[in-house]
């Protein structure tokens, strides 16, 4: 059977035979599924910052300027961080993390694509 590709796109790969991750290879054939999992930033440090941010600038006239400076790097960092999606892999022998992004719609074109292959497979 010729090897037909789902997907090739940044190092990977998706056929009906394989699944080729930055020089991990993984054989579709051992794959029984495929989900999207996702990994949220810590933001307590930046949360923190804010409050700090409120108490500087409501606490009186000379904390004004360091409470507006904390409640913009605050919110800076905030908005900076981003989650990472994840492709977790099934098979027989567990759960396998094969490709992190912070780029969900590339994450979700792999995994469409792993599972045209194993619909492919039959």
């Amino acid at each position: 059977m010729e090897e037909k590709f789902f997907f090739n796109q940044g190092g990977v790969s998706v056929s009906n035979a394989r699944f080729m991750v930055r020089g991990q290879t993984y054989a579709m054939n051992g794959v029984t599924s495929v989900k999207q999992s996702v990994r949220h930033p810590s933001r307590l440090l930046p949360i923190v910052l804010g409050i700090l941010g409120l108490i500087l600038l409501f606490g009186g006239s000379s904390g004004v300027m360091w409470g507006l400076i904390a409640l913009s790097i605050a919110a800076l960092w905030w908005f900076s961080q981003k989650s990472e999606w994840i492709v977790v892999l099934n098979s027989a022998s567990g759960e396998t993390q094969a490709l992190t992004s912070k780029d969900r719609r590339y994450i979700d074109g792999v995994i469409e694509a792993l599972n045209q292959s194993i619909i492919h497979r039959g």
